[in-house]
């Protein structure tokens, strides 16, 4: 598998990919872009190379279907219910595709579940829908298709891109400061990846190896906070080395995540976490399905939805399904109860997601549901009955080891210091900091085995 912060990708697919993409003349990188991303998925996954090109080519030739349609200035309505029904083929296509792999990975085998197979499924969908739309305003050449399905950036793990934002007519800025800029959002997502995420690992791994019985309940919620910061550092440092290697290329930068560690609700929390994602959900299941503006009934219905198929998305475990479920019920509740006092009271709204937010991390990080009953038992020992811990004075020599990685992490949590650091980012201090940042990053990646990101696994 060929990750960003693996020292062969940082030291060899990406210079001489870069440099073949820039000695091209513009006319023809889309096709360097397209083969390098062929290349590089081939490399990761061999076997599924193949399970990429046959989508691709289905949804290229189902998409010109509702292409041939639409011709003249205005649509019949034989044209206008043909072109919808061929979306609608292409769509339950995509999704049983989806639905096959996902069943062979939980019921056979999780090794035949493909690399990036649901990132790159939600892109086709999104392209089918956007096309009945009339939201691609010219028909696509086959290889811009294929370029906007494959390109390595986003093929793996996202950000989610649609296709008109993609510039794929070719008008798309390269200057050496885009270039420069997307450098350094590259840089800082390896950092986060390698310096924090992967440290905040350990601590992590520490933990399942002591036994979560073994734990007491202050060194419970500090694991707690601290796979939350891991998760966040590992998913935000990838998009930020995605979006910084788009911007490298000539497009434009894609927001994944928006500071949600500063939200006052657990709706604005997913509004800010993994941007595209909660976009697509909104766009291609909840507003068909009616969205918000319907009747009480209707709209627990929609959201419960929307969460079931958000947790089933996200693993093969019941455990993501009770997450998605604990997450659709809190927004529920937010909707229909509580959700005009946080808002009136910003600093009880921050209060409530800093202390419900690693506690859903947790349904989500463990599996195993007797194992999770006994982690809750110790995030809540007066509830659960656990009995005294083994060692409760563990909490001193994890809180000793790890906060160092606390501190930085809560300190990149806070919207000021973005703001800060795009304020003065030219700055030679800044750059000399991003330099040091960089070589400490391959210093730790070649001193270790390195860990892949979370969401390869999706």
């Amino acid at each position: 598998m060929v990750s960003f912060s693996s020292l062969e990708f940082l030291f060899r697919f990406l210079p001489v990919f870069l440099i073949l993409y820039f000695v091209m003349p513009v006319k023809h990188r889309d096709m360097v872009l397209l083969i390098g991303s062929i290349i590089f998925y081939a490399v990761g996954e061999p076997v599924f190379i193949l399970v990429l090109i046959a989508l691709t080519l289905l949804n290229y030739f189902m998409g010109t279907r509702m292409w041939k349609l639409n011709e003249g200035f205005h649509l019949s309505d034989w044209q206008k219910k043909r072109r919808k029904r061929c979306m609608i083929e292409a769509v339950v296509l995509d999704v049983a595709i989806l639905a096959v792999f996902k069943w062979l990975a939980v019921f056979v085998d999780n090794s035949l579940l493909p690399m990036g197979l649901s990132f790159y499924i939600f892109k086709m969908i999104s392209y089918q829908a956007d096309t009945l739309r009339g939201e691609i305003w010219s028909r696509p050449k086959f290889y811009q298709t294929a370029l906007y399905f494959t390109m390595f950036p986003q093929v793996v793990s996202g950000p989610i891109m649609r296709y008109n934002e993609g510039g794929f007519d070719g008008k798309r800025i390269y200057e050496p400061e885009q270039f420069e800029e997307g450098l350094k959002l590259f840089v800082i997502g390896l950092g986060m990846k390698v310096l924090l995420a992967d440290r905040l690992a350990i601590l992590w791994n520490d933990l399942q190896m002591i036994g979560f019985q073994s734990i007491s309940t202050p060194l419970a919620w500090f694991g707690a906070f601290g796979y939350s910061l891991r998760l966040y550092f590992d998913f935000w440092g990838y998009s930020l080395m995605a979006s910084g290697l788009m911007v490298m290329l000539g497009f434009d930068f894609i927001e994944n995540f928006d500071h949600p560690y500063a939200s006052k609700s657990i709706s604005e929390f997913y509004r800010r976490w993994h941007v595209t994602l909660g976009n697509w959900f909104r766009d291609y299941v909840y507003i068909p399905l009616g969205g918000s503006r319907c009747r009480k009934g209707r709209l627990i219905l929609n959201l419960a939805i929307v969460w079931l198929l958000t947790g089933i998305w996200h693993g093969n475990g019941l455990n993501y399904v009770i997450w998605g479920a604990v997450l659709g019920l809190l927004i529920i509740l937010e909707k229909l109860l509580y959700g005009k006092i946080l808002k009136k009271v910003p600093v009880l709204g921050n209060i409530y997601v800093l202390a419900v937010i690693p506690l859903t991390w947790v349904i989500f990080a463990i599996t195993d549901l007797k194992q999770l009953g006994i982690y809750f038992g110790r995030l809540f020992p007066f509830i659960g009955g656990a009995g005294i811990a083994v060692n409760q004075q563990d909490i001193i020599k994890y809180s000793r080891n790890y906060s160092v990685y606390f501190i930085a992490g809560i300190l990149l949590c806070i919207p000021a210091v973005s703001e800060f650091y795009s304020k003065h980012k030219n700055n030679p201090l800044i750059v000399l900091a991003l330099t040091v940042i960089f070589w400490l990053s391959i210093y730790f990646l070649s001193s270790s085995a390195g860990n892949p990101f979370m969401y390869l696994n999706f």
